[in-house]
Order: structure tokens, then C-alpha cells, then sequence
């Protein structure tokens, strides 16, 4: 009896040993990647973490910044930073967008202004400002162009460049 108990013992020791055994395997994840070159570039002061003030070279990127800080330590590690870098380029590559639906939808209100020869004048929109360019025949054409321009919806300013044709 006393040798079955200890054989009892034994396994049970055994077999907590191999459970706890497994949980920590278990707990150790995979080793992250090593941090790019771009990150080791900002990285100035080398602690393995991107601080926002060492993220300010890259213009527009607080927005990311804040959307990839998961654990709101306000700094990124190395596989935040790729998250922020993946969230900086689909705003980056939705601002694009927005700006070439803004410039269609000046030039569909020029050419539907009959008032106006909507071919002579250039559209061309950066972050929702819109400058116009070319020759139109009065100076009242070009404020008539303008404000065709501010009414579209997007527009965050007009830089109105259009020369009065002598």
C-alpha cells in the first residue's frame, strides 16, 4: 500500500510538473521580429521604444501614432510602429483620394457654370485646398471660379492664381 501511494505521489508531482511545465512554454511567445531600419533610424536615444517627439520627422503621423500606442504607454515599440506605418499610409493614401474627388468636383462645377470656359482653367487640390490656374476673360470669371470652388464640398481653402487674358 505504502508503494502505490508513493507511485500515486510521484505521478501526480510528475504530471504537475509537466502542466506547469507547459503553461509557461505556453506564456513564451515567439520572438518579435527585429525592429526595421526605419525604426532603428528614429530610435535616437537606442531604448528599443519610439517616443513622439522622435516620430515628429514624419509629417502627418500623430494621428497613427495614437491609433497604433495599444497600450497607451505613449511610445511605440517595434511592432507598434509597423502597425503605425501601415495606418500612416492608408490616411496618406485616403487623403489622395479625397483630393482627387474634390478636384473632379471642381471641375464638373466649372464646366457647368456657362459663364465660364471651363477648359482654360486648371484645377489642382493638396489636402483639401484648391488652387486654380489658367486665363479666363473678366476679372468677375475668376471670382466667379472661386466661389464655384469653396461651395464644392471638401474644400478647406482656394488659392486663386487665374490671370485676366488682355
Amino acid at each position: 500500500m505504502n508503494r502505490k501511494l508513493i507511485a500515486y505521489q510521484a505521478a501526480a508531482i510528475a504530471l504537475t510538473a509537466g502542466l506547469i511545465g507547459a503553461a509557461a512554454a505556453a506564456s513564451v511567445s515567439e520572438p518579435a521580429e527585429p525592429p526595421s531600419a526605419e525604426f532603428r533610424k528614429l530610435d535616437v536615444n537606442r531604448d528599443g521604444y519610439l517616443s513622439r517627439a522622435e516620430t515628429r520627422r514624419i509629417r502627418g503621423f500623430d494621428k497613427a501614432f495614437n491609433e497604433a500606442d495599444d497600450n497607451r504607454d505613449r511610445r511605440l515599440d517595434a511592432d507598434e510602429f509597423v502597425k503605425a506605418q501601415s495606418i500612416h499610409e492608408r490616411i496618406r493614401a485616403g487623403q489622395y483620394v479625397d483630393d482627387s474627388v474634390i478636384t473632379a468636383r471642381v471641375k464638373a462645377a466649372l464646366v457647368k457654370d456657362r459663364a465660364l470656359s471651363a477648359l482654360a482653367v486648371s484645377v489642382e487640390t493638396h489636402k483639401g485646398t484648391v488652387l486654380l490656374s489658367g486665363f479666363v476673360d473678366s476679372e468677375s470669371q475668376a471670382r466667379r471660379a472661386a466661389e464655384l470652388a469653396a461651395g464644392v464640398q471638401g474644400v478647406v481653402d482656394v488659392k486663386n492664381a487665374l490671370t485676366v487674358k488682355s
